[in-house]
């Protein structure tokens, strides 16, 4: 085993091979490449492969399993410093653990049964387009009414998730371009454990965490279906929350392979903190809102899209995670967070959390903005 075992591709492989035959100058002129890129390479694989475990200089041999790192090595030497003993302390690799996730997923989804074609609807308003924030959905999380006034599980969700979109599609008028962008947190948990991944926090979660998968995927496809039903064409964004970092990666690639089969559905597959969306002259900036002050999104946004800042006059960020309405009119930008159906849970309550439950659909104007917006709230929906 060496540092070429570590390598992503062959090539990487090869550069560091190399390297070790022909120093790093030699390789430089037998591969063909510059002196800097065999140092970076070689350098690279080198810590890549002591932060797994192994860099026999410094007698450490034993390496731990992938998604994991070194957090230390202590090594006992006898009189002559011949190694007697050695202990390997590890941790998570928070990055690689993500990224195997998003491999795993990827794997998975393509196994998924894919969506067939449907038959769009007729006479559709090419100058609008429908954008449904959906504000912190938290599927799976358990509020019990006796303590905090609102009985809430995933059967619930469902129910309401469901009743309430598919009465604000029917609010909405039949624009060609619908979008449905969830905020992220669209999970209330992240992990088998039912744990904050951050704290260590005990959620309160309805059910086994499969249960919350399978009736969250179902819930979005239904909501997919209400807006196919009534618009020509369908784009879904799912924002990275703080509650379900992998959740919402996978979520993505399940809809991405199950929609493959119908050019009417787009499935935002980045795994980005910020996505964008254009509609003649709007521009759209989605982000949970738990790591960018809602003060800094009008300069990311001018940042990260210079060329479509210019050529647009109306600008939105559209965010979640307070749980809260709130609208605030920047230089260029409007930046408006949005609450959530879902019920508040034990912890809520006892923080003095208290907010409307509602769901809304903004109707935009290619060269306008916006120009209407509706509003369906849980009473709308019967109990």
């Amino acid at each position: 085993m060496g540092p070429a075992d570590f390598a992503e591709t062959e090539r990487q492989a090869e550069i560091y091979t190399a390297s070790i035959e022909h120093g790093v100058n030699g390789a430089a002129r037998q591969l063909g490449i510059s002196h800097a890129r065999v140092s970076i390479v070689k350098s690279s694989l080198e810590k890549k492969a002591a932060r797994q475990g192994w860099s026999p200089e410094h007698d450490m041999t034993k390496t731990v399993p992938d998604g994991f790192k070194v957090k230390g090595v202590s090594t006992l030497y006898d009189k002559d410093g011949k190694v007697r003993n050695q202990w390997v302390k590890s941790m998570e690799d928070r990055e690689r653990q993500a990224e195997l996730m998003r491999e795993a997923c990827q794997a998975l989804a393509e196994t998924l049964p894919k969506v067939k074609a449907g038959k769009a609807p007729a006479h559709c308003n090419d100058d609008l387009m429908a954008v449904y924030p959906l504000g912190d959905p938290h599927i799976g999380v358990l509020s019990w009414g006796a303590e905090t006034g609102q009985d809430w599980d995933l059967n619930i969700a469902e129910e309401k998730f469901c009743g309430v979109f598919d009465r604000l599609v029917r609010t909405a008028p039949k624009c060609k371009q619908a979008v449905i962008v969830n905020l992220g947190d669209y999970f209330h948990v992240d992990n088998m454990a039912g744990v904050t991944a951050r704290s260590g926090h005990t959620l309160d979660l309805d059910g086994r965490y499969a249960k919350m998968v399978w009736v969250g995927v179902k819930i979005i496809r239904q909501m997919i279906a209400s807006a196919l039903a009534h618009h020509e064409s369908v784009r879904v964004i799912n924002a990275v929350g703080n509650h379900d970092d992998t959740g919402a990666l996978f979520l993505s690639v399940a809809l991405a392979n199950m929609y493959e089969g119908e050019s009417r559905v787009e499935i935002d597959t980045s795994p980005a903190p910020f996505h964008y969306f254009r509609h003649g002259k709007n521009l759209f900036g989605v982000h949970h809102g738990h790591s960018c002050k809602s003060d800094r999104l009008p300069g990311v946004m001018a940042a990260d899209q210079a060329k479509l800042w210019g050529e647009t006059e109306y600008r939105y960020w559209l965010t979640g995670h307070i749980h809260h309405d709130t609208k605030k009119e920047h230089a260029g930008c409007v930046v408006e967070s949005f609450r959530t159906l879902a019920a508040k849970d034990a912890y809520a309550t006892w923080g003095g959390y208290r907010a409307l439950q509602d769901s809304k659909c903004l109707v935009i104007h290619k060269d306008f903005g916006e120009v209407e917006r509706h509003t369906v709230n849980l009473a709308m929906v019967g109990e």
